[in-house]
């Protein structure tokens, strides 16, 4: 019941925060091409940034719920769902067959962070790259940080295993990519508005 509530929920009330990011969704997804696996997709907030024809999509989501709404989304918009039932820890493809991984919001709330980045280094192609806008924690000792570790055993209950005051970027940093990118943005929110947004690139 609880993820069929949270299915319902992120179709009905997340435009707000796909107004604040569209502008970094349009330059980090417009230009893929070739095998794009997204993990956790929900109810396909990112299928409309993709160009259709030149992306083979397969999503990867634990959520059985969110397949109506994924399979809605791609009709509309011409993109044929390839839409597998996992998690981004045990990923359902070969080694080296994806050229990108989306990653939206979806980092926050893995059982194990560094499995799944791990995960993802083993199905990109040398000098394939994953895209991510994650939300993080805020800086250590400030008071927006304090509230994220007070809340965090609640939180995650309620949000689908959401961390709020998880350190993404130190994770991402210790992977093993060849290259990572990325900038600090702010959100309008509150408990989750430190964000970053970049890509990790595969060696070649």
């Amino acid at each position: 019941m609880r993820q069929r509530i949270f299915a319902w929920a992120l179709a009905r009330f997340n435009g707000g925060y796909e107004k604040a990011v569209v502008q970094h969704k349009q330059r980090l997804f417009s230009n893929l091409a070739g095998t794009v696996v997204e993990i956790g997709p929900g109810t396909g907030a990112n299928l409309r940034f993709l160009t259709p024809g030149k992306v083979h999509w397969i999503g990867v989501e634990p959520n059985p719920f969110m397949q109506e709404y994924l399979r809605k989304e791609g009709t509309r918009l011409g993109i044929p769902i390839d839409l597998r039932l996992g998690t981004a820890e045990h990923l359902p493809f070969a080694d080296a067959s994806a050229d990108a991984v989306i990653s939206t919001l979806v980092l926050c709330s893995t059982a194990d962070q560094q499995r799944a980045l791990k995960e993802i280094l083993r199905v990109l192609k040398p000098g394939g790259r994953l895209i991510f806008i994650e939300h993080v924690a805020a800086p250590a000792g400030t008071r927006l940080r304090t509230l994220q570790n007070l809340v965090t055993p609640v939180w995650k209950q309620l949000g689908d295993g959401c961390h709020p005051n998880r350190e993404t970027w130190v994770q991402l940093e210790r992977a093993g990519f060849a290259k990572l990118d990325y900038q600090r943005i702010g959100i309008p929110g509150f408990l989750v508005t430190p964000h970053i947004v970049g890509e990790a690139t595969k060696a070649a």
